[in-house]
């Protein structure tokens, strides 16, 4: 039977509830939903720009993807929490541009789904999980 690991890197926040970063069993890698918090600080950032917290928020998971042995190329699907429909067209530029710099050339983008719902904070725009599966 494959162990289940728990992941953990300084290059991410440290997750403030009683869960890992990300958990890795076999080649199946989640990743925890991660918001627009600074690794060294546990500061939320750019408070009302969704674009910058978009991007800081995917950075966060390609983090937790790199510790745990994978990178957005292994990403299946990605799903993205939305707190407000009126930032989806901001959002969506910057994942698709933050894709396109990360994903190497003739490889699928991942699936996603984008959920408009509340947040766990109010400062939080925008929160991200991934589901990645190594070779």
């Amino acid at each position: 039977m494959t162990e289940k690991i728990a992941i953990r890197t300084d290059a991410a926040p440290a997750p403030a509830h009683a869960f890992p970063q990300g958990v890795r069993k076999g080649p199946l890698l989640t990743v925890s939903g991660q918001g627009p918090v600074d690794p060294a600080t546990g500061a939320y950032l750019h408070p009302g720009d969704v674009k910058a917290q978009t991007r800081r928020t995917l950075e966060n998971v390609a983090a937790i993807l790199e510790a745990g042995g994978a990178s957005l190329d292994d990403v299946m699907t990605l799903r993205v929490y939305l707190a407000d429909r009126e930032d989806f067209a901001a959002m969506n530029e910057v994942y698709a541009a933050f894709l396109e710099e990360r994903c190497a050339e003739g490889v699928p983008y991942p699936t996603r789904t984008t959920v408009v719902c509340t947040l766990p904070r109010a400062e939080m725009l925008v929160e991200i999980d991934a589901l990645a599966c190594i070779d």
